[in-house]
């Protein structure tokens, strides 16, 4: 199913998660302008990401949704707190694919770890027999990440990704954080103020500014440190509180490439709020 641009969740709500999935991937990449980030205007602050890139790992990606959906499905009978260890290795296949079509380049990989978790938590709710919404996906999600902050970041002994690093150093919890949260973040700052724009556009763009403001992104802090984090939360933070323009967005967008930053945990959290909102119809 290819993606285009302008398409309003709205008009897809009778989609799978799966298929929301895919479709959520499509949107934020095609989304323009995006500060910092890869579009179709520029690179934003990557040297080794171009659209067509993402293009390549969207398309091989995608198909893993509907396994790991299967998989929530298939072990519907094994504890909640089983599932991570069971979907690991497609987790793992996945990340491949997308390296094998990138050329080795991490495009997507914060995307395949919470979007896999959305799939799989709502092939498990299938099983299940309950309905499929905001409230329960976010649920499932955080029910299987339980725990999670603690085993892998609290009691890691040396930094070994920069996921640790940032944990041990700012105390930092990244999309694991937010997984375990059951997504806090975009349902604190994101969903209750998605119908507030009519213009689909206008409308993520505002969704991905309210991340921007709030979302602690691990991404910047890699980039700029906390001060380029806190740099980009005042700056989302000033414009939606001013009223923000397509050249505003422009601007912020120079500004952060000539800071080199890129705020990717926002355009995932961004496709998380898209799925979300999807389910919702």
């Amino acid at each position: 199913m290819a993606g285009l641009p302008g398409i309003s969740f709205a008009a897809v709500s009778s989609l799978s998660v799966p298929e929301l999935a895919q479709q959520a991937l499509w949107e934020e990449v095609w989304l323009t302008p995006k500060p910092g980030l890869v579009d179709s205007a520029n690179n934003g602050s990557h040297r080794d990401m171009n659209l067509a890139l993402f293009q390549k790992s969207i398309a091989a990606i995608s198909p893993w949704f509907s396994v790991f959906h299967a998989l929530g499905l298939e072990h519907v009978e094994r504890g909640t707190s089983e599932l991570l260890r069971l979907i690991r290795p497609a987790g793992i296949a996945c990340e491949q694919a997308m390296y094998q079509a990138t050329g080795g380049v991490n495009t997507h990989k914060g995307g395949i770890f919470s979007l896999s978790l959305l799939c799989t938590a709502a092939g498990r709710l299938k099983g299940q027999g309950k309905v499929i919404n905001t409230s329960t996906l976010c649920a499932a999600v955080g029910k299987i990440c339980n725990g999670l902050v603690e085993r892998e970041l609290t009691g890691a002994r040396r930094a070994s990704t920069v996921g640790e690093r940032l944990y041990q150093q700012f105390g930092l919890t990244g999309a694991r954080g937010e997984a375990e949260s059951g997504f806090l973040t975009v349902r604190q700052h994101v969903l209750p103020y998605w119908f507030e724009e009519t213009d689909p556009q206008r409308r993520l763009l505002t969704a991905l500014l309210r991340l921007m403001a709030h979302n602690p992104d691990t991404n910047l802090v890699s980039r700029g440190g906390l001060t380029g984090l806190r740099y980009v939360q005042r700056y989302a933070a000033r414009l939606l509180k001013q009223g923000w323009t397509v050249e505003d967005m422009r601007e912020m967008d120079a500004n952060l490439i000539a800071r080199n930053l890129s705020p990717g945990g926002s355009a995932d959290l961004l496709a998380v709020s898209c799925i979300l909102t999807g389910v919702e119809g």
